[in-house]
């Protein structure tokens, strides 16, 4: 018998600035994790011991997320001791990652209902926390890239010099994304997807990077972020284009999906929202780190044996509005059919939790379109890139 990894149901937190001040900087990311995890189960009504592995990202393993954080929010949500947990760090895709393993791993027959999630308090703990100031790449590596690789904002204004992408046409994608993210907040679509948490007393149930009041003329007296003389004479085509504006934002936020075999979903009288069927993974240039979605999508597409134009619905990760542009250069895709609630520049970036962020989008515009075929596909540092397909059932 074939077997079909199904998508039951999706929940996520609201995502907060990462900041002290930040809506969920006060929760500990154990807890925040723990509290979608319930939410998930009890809004299915599923008996928790059914549930055979708990799959999760998370970047920054390091403080408050150490120690296979994923055991931990799995006890801290009362769920049975007898559910086990694992963590991974695939950067950017960590979540995304976590899927990708729980749909295999169902299609393979070792489990049949399995959580995939991911957790990233940037408040708590920022990027780079982990290296404790150490060489963590070690002299073979220096020896293959010995003038050094960049930053993420460097390889960000390399893809908008090679493609030529200006300003204006980075602010004018950062600004299409708030208001695409405001448009689904007002239609009460995000709002499906989201477990309102309770910090100190107070209610948090709105993604608070949102900002409504942008405009073409505030993005653009943003000044550049990234700017170096070093940089500049090292990469004399950079113009200086990647800001604050049109960059993902710093995030706090968790989420988590739940997925089945098909035969078990409907023995439990679970409905499916759609099949994850497809996946792809790729290394890409590490110089230019953010590129791989582009290879990732053709080989997703080969894979499936589908053309782009088959595809009713993309999600491309806006860890920079030139990666987003860049990739539908490439791909020749119609922009109105990608990331069409907004992307991570208006609703931030958390990076172990991204990808349920993504998913539960991609689902909610199949599913408001009659749509068949969502195509996720998320950039990841070092060079890599994540692609999944996901078809409606």
């Amino acid at each position: 018998m074939t077997r079909r990894a199904v998508i039951i149901d999706l929940v996520r937190t609201p995502f907060g600035r990462a900041r002290p001040d930040g809506a969920l900087a006060p929760m500990h990311p154990v807890d925040l994790y723990a509290h979608v995890l319930a939410a998930l189960v009890a809004r299915n009504g599923i008996d928790p011991s059914l549930i055979e592995d708990v799959i999760t990202g998370c970047v920054l393993q390091v403080g408050e997320q150490a120690a296979n954080i994923g055991r931990q929010a799995v006890l801290a949500a009362g769920l049975p001791e007898s559910v086990p947990a694992v963590s991974l760090d695939r950067k950017c895709g960590s979540a995304q990652q976590a899927v990708d393993f729980a749909a295999q791993g169902v299609i393979a027959g070792a489990h049949d209902l399995v959580i995939a999630g991911g957790v990233e308090m940037m408040s708590r703990v920022p990027m780079k926390a982990n290296r404790l100031d150490r060489d963590n790449l070690g002299p073979r590596f220096a020896a293959r890239y010995p003038d050094g690789l960049v930053g993420q904002g460097i390889s960000a204004e390399l893809i908008a010099a090679h493609w030529n992408l200006s300003r204006d046409d980075l602010d004018a994608y950062a600004l299409r994304s708030h208001q695409r993210a405001a448009a689904a907040e007002d239609n009460n679509s995000t709002s499906r997807d989201i477990a309102p948490v309770d910090v100190a007393g107070n209610t948090v149930d709105r993604d608070e990077g949102l900002r409504r009041n942008s405009t073409l003329e505030k993005l653009g007296g943003l000044p550049p972020a990234f700017e170096s003389e070093r940089m500049q004479a090292r990469f004399p085509g950079i113009n200086w284009s990647v800001t604050a504006g049109n960059s993902s934002q710093v995030t706090d936020g968790a989420g988590a999906v739940l997925i089945a075999e098909e035969s078990t979903a409907l023995r439990l009288g679970l409905t499916p929202r759609a099949a994850v069927t497809h996946f792809a993974v790729v290394g890409d240039d590490p110089l230019m780190m953010l590129t791989g979605p582009i290879p990732a999508t053709h080989k997703l597409l080969a894979r499936a044996g589908l053309a782009p134009d088959a595809i009713d619905a993309f999600e491309v990760n806006e860890a920079f509005a030139s990666v987003v542009l860049a990739w539908q250069k490439e791909l020749g895709v119609d922009p109105e059919r990608v990331n069409v609630h907004g992307g991570a520049i208006a609703l931030g970036h958390p990076v172990g939790a991204s990808g349920i962020r993504l998913l539960g989008n991609l689902l909610r515009v199949l599913e408001e379109t009659n749509g068949r075929y969502g195509l996720q596909t998320m950039c990841e540092s070092g060079g890599m890139a994540n692609a999944t397909l996901i078809e409606r059932l």
